[in-house]
């Protein structure tokens, strides 16, 4: 297997959580297989989530956590997220995060468009893996709210900078998941980072 350039992203506010154990056995198991892993997590990143009043032509200048994260992301062919639905959605500092670094000129080009009218993408070449936490079950994720996470993750985050394909594995229910559950859960997250899938 050819070794890759993989970012992870423990995107859970906190210091402690799941997802934090996953971003970890993520990346453990990938570094363990001979890829070149970068990890950031969000709970010790320290910046301004909110855009706020800027344009992207006078955006606020990238604090230094958020400078790192994005030349890793240029660094990176595979990316990984582990992260929890809250309230149907991203974290607010995870939302934010992806605000202030998806940039045109650096992120997509909106001097250049696509065949449907849309910014070029300037992260092409990159595929994406999203460890998502939720006490919301899978199935009622599909039929209920449609996949609005998946959505707008893989359509109108992601794919919108060129991060393509982009693909989710489930946990739930995360809040009171037992010994086991957690334990077959890493496991296969192991398996995930091993094949930088």
């Amino acid at each position: 297997m050819t070794p890759r350039n993989i970012l992870v992203l423990d995107g859970h506010p906190a210091h402690r959580s799941l997802s934090s154990g996953f971003a970890r056995a993520y990346a453990e198991a990938a570094r363990d297989a001979g890829h070149e892993v970068r990890l950031h997590r969000l709970s010790e990143m320290s910046f301004d989530p909110d855009f706020g009043q800027s344009t992207y032509k006078d955006w606020k200048p990238l604090e230094p956590d958020l400078a790192a994260f994005a030349e890793d992301l240029e660094w990176a062919g595979h990316v990984v997220i582990a992260t929890p639905l809250w309230w149907g959605g991203l974290p607010a500092k995870l939302k934010g995060l992806f605000d202030r670094t998806l940039l045109p000129g650096r992120a997509f080009d909106t001097r250049s468009t696509t065949l449907l009218g849309q910014p070029k993408p300037m992260l092409t070449g990159r595929s994406a893996r999203l460890l998502v936490t939720s006490d919301t079950p899978g199935w009622f994720q599909r039929i209920v709210y449609g996949r609005a996470l998946q959505r707008q993750l893989r359509g109108q985050i992601l794919g919108y900078v060129g991060i393509r394909p982009a693909r989710f594995s489930w946990f739930a229910p995360a809040s009171h998941a037992s010994g086991a559950t957690v334990t077959a859960w890493l496991a296969r997250i192991s398996e995930l980072g091993r094949k930088a899938a």
